[in-house]
């Protein structure tokens, strides 16, 4: 039991290191300016859905691996959306304070 059970473990632990490594972007893209306030608000917004999809996924106690894959291929999509977001020429102005979470 202990066999079957560590995979799945070990890919929620990943979930949840990707989740972080996700959240440390969004903080940092605000914090630096690369992020603009609106473009925060969706990110997190984003962040959150995958959170309930896996919520909902995990719901009967265990996540398949269609199930990872779909929660991967959300974080994937929302990786992709934090790269494009901080490289996308909207910056804060330069000297303005950050507003907003």
């Amino acid at each position: 039991l202990v066999a079957i059970a560590a995979p799945g473990a070990a890919f929620a632990g990943k979930i949840d290191d990707r989740r972080e490594w996700q959240a440390e972007r969004i903080e940092q893209g605000r914090n630096d300016g690369s992020i603009t306030w609106t473009e925060g608000i969706k990110l997190r917004a984003e962040q959150r859905r995958i959170t309930r999809k896996e919520a909902q996924l995990a719901s009967d106690g265990y996540l398949s691996a269609s199930d990872r894959r779909v929660i991967n291929d959300m974080q994937n999509t929302a990786t992709r959306n934090i790269k494009s977001e901080s490289n996308d020429g909207w910056h804060r102005l330069f000297g303005l304070p950050r507003v907003g979470k």
